[in-house]
């Protein structure tokens, strides 16, 4: 890649390890300020096209012609003061330029979480396909097959929901990430950073019957690198089976509304933390966040649900302050 770009995109891919998706997310929103610049579809971006008013130009461009909203048009232009910041440390640039263009004004959007009752109710559901009778033997039984699938689903459901893990690292997972004599699992997060995390017993049972499973059901050479979660062909997971596998489990609960993703349920793990009292740096490192900053969101949750309680709890609320100020 001799291009401007194509040197960005093989720095963050190479260098600072960003995910594929990422890669190609980045890629081709510096390709949308390239077509923007120069009105074609293919092209690169030269340094005379990085000046203030330019990039003013396209966010304009973005917002009216392209109307994305304003968390998109940040996002763009995230990607192309990232561009920028790289090129500055390649002594192409002498400034930032993006920072001198106004951000579009974003409103607020809290994370989504689902309510504790409502996974009970999931997992009270679901108790058959994580026991021991649910175990079997003939591979060749659509039946078992099922079975299988089901057991996988609530598997994926149970340690996203114990853990707080992004989908990537739930992918990532190998048999040995699992020490179930020390209780913990080993993960590789962002950057491949290692961080080891608690397992609570209720999920250890789970992953053990589930590779009992795995035994009966794919068989094959396992090895403490081989994928701890896999299909019944015996193939890793990727993204789209976890996603529809949530989406369809919860799917069945009617009490689950809105959006149904890993992200959901790493943030249904942090709020909870944080109302059972849990210290925002201890969910920071379970979370494998780089800053606390990122955790104190997780705050604006539980002052939400608090003042919901108060509105309908507090005498004082329910009569609006009450007679005469009584």
């Amino acid at each position: 890649m001799d291009s401007l770009i194509g040197k960005y995109i093989g720095y963050i891919s190479g260098i600072r390890r960003y995910s594929e998706r990422t890669c190609d997310i980045y890629h081709e929103s510096l390709l949308e300020f390239a077509r923007y610049v120069h009105g074609t579809e293919t092209g690169d971006i030269s340094p005379e096209d990085l000046v203030p008013q330019v990039i003013r130009g396209y966010e304009v461009h973005l917002l009216e012609d392209k109307k994305m909203v304003p968390r998109t048009v940040n996002l763009h232009m995230s990607v192309l003061s990232g561009f920028c910041r790289y090129l500055l440390k390649q002594g192409i640039l002498q400034s930032n330029p993006v920072k001198s263009v106004t951000r579009p004004k974003m409103e607020k959007r809290l994370p989504e979480f689902f309510r504790k009752e409502s996974m009970e109710e999931y997992f009270r559901q679901t108790e058959y396909y994580a026991s021991e009778d649910s175990l079997f033997l003939s591979p060749d039984s659509r039946h078992n097959r099922h079975m299988y699938g089901k057991r996988l689903d609530r598997a994926i459901i149970a340690t996203l929901y114990a853990t707080g893990l992004r989908r990537s690292e739930l992918i990532g997972l190998r048999t040995g990430s699992v020490d179930f004599s020390r209780k913990t699992i080993t993960v590789k997060g962002k950057g491949d950073k290692m961080r080891e995390i608690p397992a609570v017993p209720s999920l250890l049972k789970e992953i053990s019957l589930y590779l009992r499973s795995v035994e009966l059901m794919v068989g094959g050479d396992r090895t403490p690198d081989s994928p701890l979660f896999v299909t019944f062909s015996g193939k890793a997971l990727y993204p789209g089976y976890v996603d529809r596998a949530i989406k369809s489990e919860l799917g069945e609960i009617g009490s689950i509304t809105g959006r149904k993703s890993p992200h959901v349920l790493r943030h249904t793990l942090a709020t909870e933390l944080l109302d059972e009292g849990t210290g925002l740096n201890a969910i920071k490192e379970l979370l494998g966040h780089s800053s606390l900053a990122a955790t104190q969101v997780y705050t604006h949750n539980t002052i939400g649900r608090l003042k919901k309680v108060y509105e309908s709890a507090h005498p004082r609320a329910r009569k609006n302050g009450g007679k005469n100020g009584d």
